[in-house]
């Protein structure tokens, strides 16, 4: 489970503090899905970031799975969001002198070593997103979408508890936005991962599952 308690997200400033986020709670059981909505300099991002084990909050605590990332060592955390957690962002962040195989398998290779069972699954799925025929082939090959999708299969390669994409699909045109949204429902689905999406776009809001609003530093209905 997702467990997130009273987070608080304040910087500092020239004037004063800066508070973007303020008292978020909500949880997401296995399997739970969540679009979070808002204008630009909401704080989105930076709650996708804390959620993620990127930056910590001010104030409150996430727990995923009962564990708190912030109580542990940098390298205990890193760790843990590389086995626990998987990254869809608007750019896809692709190396662009590997292939999309090598792109898919990369999260392994923070444990050392890519064992044949991974490379496996890479291969399926890459076949899974449309691009089996396309697994030697480099970002600069292939289409924005086709390279959001190959994003996409490395963010669950690893079969994390928690999917987090922010605005996965900004620069997509609407065909493939609808394509990249179906294959992150899809694949948490199979997983029985968690899957939390940062977005603008109501459609693929709507198609995510529960719709929240982040106004003011809060969540909102």
């Amino acid at each position: 489970m997702l467990e997130v308690d009273r987070i608080s997200k304040s910087f500092p400033t020239a004037s004063g503090t800066l508070q973007v986020l303020d008292g978020v709670a909500f949880t997401l059981a296995p399997g739970g899905r969540m679009a979070i909505m808002g204008p630009s300099g909401s704080g989105k991002s930076t709650l996708l970031s804390i959620l993620g084990a990127l930056e910590e909050p001010t104030s409150g605590v996430v727990r995923l799975d009962d564990a708190d990332p912030c109580a542990m060592t940098p390298d205990q955390r890193a760790a843990f969001r590389n086995r626990r957690i998987g990254f869809v962002f608007q750019e896809h962040h692709l190396l662009a002198g590997c292939t999309a195989i090598d792109n898919v398998v990369l999260p392994a290779l923070a444990t050392g070593s890519v064992s044949r069972d991974i490379e496996v699954r890479a291969r399926r799925l890459l076949d899974r997103v449309g691009l089996g025929d396309r697994v030697d082939s480099l970002p600069a090959e292939l289409s924005g979408g086709e390279r959001q999708r190959v994003a996409v299969a490395r963010a669950v390669v690893l079969s994390p508890r928690l999917i987090l994409a922010d605005e996965p699909t900004g620069q997509l045109d609407a065909h493939a936005s609808a394509m990249v949204t179906e294959l992150l429902v899809e694949l948490a689905a199979e997983s029985g991962g968690m899957l939390v999406v940062v977005t603008h776009a109501e459609a693929v809001a709507a198609r995510v599952g529960t719709v929240r609003q982040l106004v003011d530093g809060r969540l909102v209905p």
